[in-house]
């Protein structure tokens, strides 16, 4: 049995419910004993900007901003889909501590020998 998740996310403010819940996953993953990848791609990419999930609050779920710190503190890795990052013309100095900006190769690399997956 793999020993690998991965949580792809292509929504952010646009779409608190469904980042909020992805993270919400991806912590439960880690508490599986999983080792866990967010992938931030398409307009996910907007929450691996420090200050981008501060507002982010669902009822019922913890503040978005305080979920990515925990996964990140737990060993959750973040990365960030990097032709998605350029396209949004973001700046790489303001990335979330734990956040990787990444080629597709990285992805696979962590995927191939195996991994659950989840899109958001």
């Amino acid at each position: 049995m793999n020993k690998r998740f991965v949580v792809s996310l292509s929504r952010a403010a646009d779409d608190p419910d469904r980042a909020t819940v992805a993270f919400t996953l991806a912590m439960a993953a880690i508490g599986s004993e999983q080792e866990t990848v967010v992938f931030l791609s398409s307009d996910g990419v907007h929450l691996a900007i420090a200050g981008a999930a501060d507002d982010i609050a669902e009822p019922g779920f913890t503040p978005l901003a305080e979920l990515m710190q925990k996964f990140v503190a737990a060993g959750g890795l973040i990365y960030v889909c990097l032709p998605c990052f350029n396209k949004r013309g973001l700046d790489e100095a303001k990335v979330v501590p734990g956040a990787a900006i990444v080629g597709g190769p990285k992805l696979v690399a962590f995927m191939a020998p195996g991994a659950s997956s989840i899109s958001y």
